[in-house]
């Protein structure tokens, strides 16, 4: 009997050890994801778990595609485009004078004279214009370019002109042609910056008492200058000079001289003598530290009118 007993219970409990294998079988069926997107390297994720994270993938890259078309429109603005010539951006009048000048080619004086006043396109009376590039350098105090010159025909602008003088100068002045004349009265103009001249002269025993003003004329050019010819004790001479033509020229920071030599309206027999004229005093005062090339490139051109290059 005991026997029997010990035999019922090997039975009984072979039977619940098969029934926890095929339970723990059956779990492990169940449980195990064909997918291998819902495991994890850290072991088994819910079913909420790969639904979030799905959902979490599908907003990255609906937020990516949104930001790509964002700064889509930005590369393109920032690829900038090749700047078109003057020519191409000037108004068709321009455009259809330009023509008459051949690029590439340098015209003599008289050519580049006449073309330029065939060449205007300005409904008033243009100023005819030369700028001519020095090979100079201009912070060297002995290559700094500057003169007076009388030009035959004048410049065709009426300019304003103010003496600073006393006693029988004013007088004279005013004989001379000058249109403002004074002495303390001038000066009482001055403080009130009241500036109605565009070239002043003056006598030197004078000067001392325009030291005051030179903050006030200096950046506008009125200053009075010896090198222009503004400081003199023949006020008559200066004014009459002034009045017919008298202009003076300045290298710029480049090493340029830009000068009017007169009106399309001239002609150009009027504006080619006034040309030679400043080409006589540029040639005059070449430094004597430049060797070989003096004049490096020059162009005739007239107020919103194309440029002729010209050799001189």
């Amino acid at each position: 009997m005991a026997e029997a007993k010990k035999s019922d219970k090997k039975v009984q409990k072979a039977v619940k050890d098969d029934a926890k294998e095929e339970i723990v079988e059956t779990v492990e069926v169940e449980v195990t994801p064909e997918d291998p997107k819902t495991t994890a390297k850290a072991g088994k994720r819910s079913a909420k778990a790969t639904r979030e994270a799905e959902e979490k993938e599908v907003k990255e890259e609906r937020k990516k595609a949104t930001s790509d078309k964002k700064t889509a429109p930005q590369k393109a603005k920032t690829q900038k485009k090749p700047p078109r010539s003057r020519l191409e951006r000037a108004g068709k009048k321009y455009r259809e004078v330009s023509k008459q000048i051949e690029a590439g080619k340098t015209y003599n004086l008289v050519e580049a004279v006449d073309l330029a006043t065939k060449t205007s396109t300005a409904k008033f009376d243009a100023t005819v214009e030369l700028h001519i590039n020095l090979a100079v350098d201009p912070k060297q105090a002995d290559q700094n370019v500057r003169d007076i010159v009388a030009l035959p025909h004048g410049t065709g602008k009426s300019s304003k002109i103010a003496v600073f003088a006393e006693g029988d100068d004013i007088d004279k002045a005013k004989v001379a042609g000058a249109d403002i004349v004074g002495g303390d009265d001038f000066l009482a103009a001055l403080d009130k910056e009241q500036i109605e001249f565009d070239i002043l002269i003056s006598t030197p025993n004078l000067m001392p008492q325009l030291g005051k003003y030179a903050k006030l004329l200096g950046p506008k050019g009125l200053m009075p200058n010896p090198k222009s010819g503004t400081i003199t004790t023949d006020v008559a001479k200066a004014v009459k000079e002034a009045k017919g033509g008298r202009v003076e020229f300045r290298v710029d920071q480049a090493g340029i001289i830009h000068l009017g030599i007169g009106k399309a309206s001239f002609g150009p027999q009027k504006l080619l003598e006034n040309a030679q004229a400043v080409v006589t005093s540029i040639r005059a005062a070449k430094p004597a530290s430049v060797k070989g090339v003096y004049v490096k490139s020059a162009y005739v051109t007239t107020t919103m009118g194309p440029s002729v290059k010209t050799e001189l």
